[in-house]
């Protein structure tokens, strides 16, 4: 068999020209390009992959992580729509409902499928905040309540009131403002830098006044007061979703760093972040679930997202100092954007049960016109009616005050 000659003495191989390499079950295409710098190093030219994923993040990150933020919202908000048509599917064929302890859902492949579209959507959403800042992730979710009442209505014959669309209106209103105005992060791309932003003294002293309002709600006034008010339970975990979120947005930047091949697994701060999000995780889940056996559903939701919400947002201009480089104006519309969602969301929970559409809206302003007063006139010797029954035929009461 003859030998093949060498790349290097062949002429057809002239500048630009393309060249097949083919080892065992890998072919790779390369291009001939003439003039090459000697100075490149086989060690330069492993790390292309990694510095073309950070021309992609710096250059598309945010869009990355809004299109993840939008993509996580419609995922849950449909997963909550295909999990309660697998429980209503349950009761329609005689099944034991859930709420009375049955299991038999588990065998329907579409409350499964709400399961694992839920799984997906938070897995989104963990991603998102690895690209874009959490003062534009988390106002977001309050999409996912949007979109599953939009699919409550035409999938599960749930009615949404006039009330339920203006507050859908609010919330897309609201998220485009936020968007908008998005405040622009600091540049946090290693977990050595990430180090160096948690001791900060002003994020210390920050956290170390979070964690001991939530001891001292924990220890001392849920205890006394948790079954009563329905901020104790709900002000915990929003002050718990503050390292919730700092952890998420640290493990993210683990999870590229990992895949950029650096030593993030040697690193303690990993680990320590993962312990505090688990650990957190678990605290906001207990004492949510507490609040959702105690109180209306209709309440707990929006009250939380507001505490939540603004806990994050705070944090994370704290932590990363998102607002430095904005402009008042960009401030002021961030702010008008988030008050304008946390609006759409009461409306469509608090008065999602009002019977209140554009049919009945003249009805019930009429109505309202008619109203009677109460008279409450100590002159008045005879009060008279038009009920239709003769004045004199009816007794009368005559009251004297000295």
């Amino acid at each position: 068999m003859e030998r093949p000659e060498p790349l290097w003495v062949n002429s057809s191989c002239s500048n630009g020209s393309l060249l097949t390499l083919t080892c065992l079950s890998w072919q790779t295409v390369c291009q001939v390009i003439g003039n090459v710098s000697p100075t490149i190093s086989p060690q330069e030219n492993l790390t292309l992959d990694a510095d073309w994923m950070v021309q992609v993040e710096n250059k598309y990150g945010f869009y990355i992580g809004l299109a993840l933020a939008i993509f996580s919202s419609f995922l849950i908000g449909s997963s909550v729509i295909l999990k309660k048509k697998g429980l209503l599917r349950l009761v329609e064929k005689g099944g034991t409902p859930a709420g009375d302890g049955g299991h038999g859902y588990l065998k329907d492949w579409l409350w499964w499928a709400g399961l694992l579209t839920m799984g997906g959507g938070e897995a989104a959403n963990f991603a998102a905040y690895a690209f874009a800042p959490a003062t534009i992730v988390t106002p977001l979710g309050s999409l996912s309540v949007l979109i599953s009442s939009i699919l409550s209505s035409y999938l599960l014959g749930e009615r949404l009131n006039l009330l339920g669309k203006l507050g859908c209106m609010l919330s897309i209103v609201g998220s485009t403002v936020l968007v908008i105005h998005a405040p622009e992060e600091e540049e946090v791309t290693t977990l050595n830098e990430m180090s160096s932003k948690l001791k900060e003294p002003g994020f210390l002293v920050y956290a170390g006044i979070l964690l001991v309002i939530c001891l001292v709600l924990i220890f001392f006034v849920a205890p006394r007061c948790g079954q009563t008010n329905i901020l104790i339970y709900l002000t915990i975990c929003s002050v718990i979703g503050a390292f919730t979120v700092s952890s998420v947005k640290g493990l993210g930047i683990a999870i590229k760093g990992f895949f950029a091949h650096r030593p993030v697994l040697q690193n303690p701060l990993t680990w320590i972040l993962v312990l505090t999000l688990v650990a957190s995780i678990i605290t906001q889940i207990n004492y949510l679930n507490k609040s959702l056996d105690i109180f209306n559903t209709s309440m707990v939701f929006p009250i939380y997202y507001v505490l939540f919400t603004t806990i994050v947002i705070t944090t994370s201009v704290i932590l990363f100092k998102e607002w430095v480089a904005m402009s008042v104006t960009d401030i002021i519309g961030t702010v008008c954007g988030f008050l304008t969602i946390i609006l759409g969301v009461f409306l469509l929970h608090v008065f999602k049960d009002v019977d209140l559409s554009v049919r009945t809206l003249p009805q019930i302003l009429q109505n309202t016109d008619q109203t009677q007063v109460i008279k409450d006139d100590k002159n008045i010797l005879i009060e008279l009616d038009n009920s239709g029954i003769p004045v004199d035929s009816k007794p009368k009461v005559f009251m004297i005050y000295s």
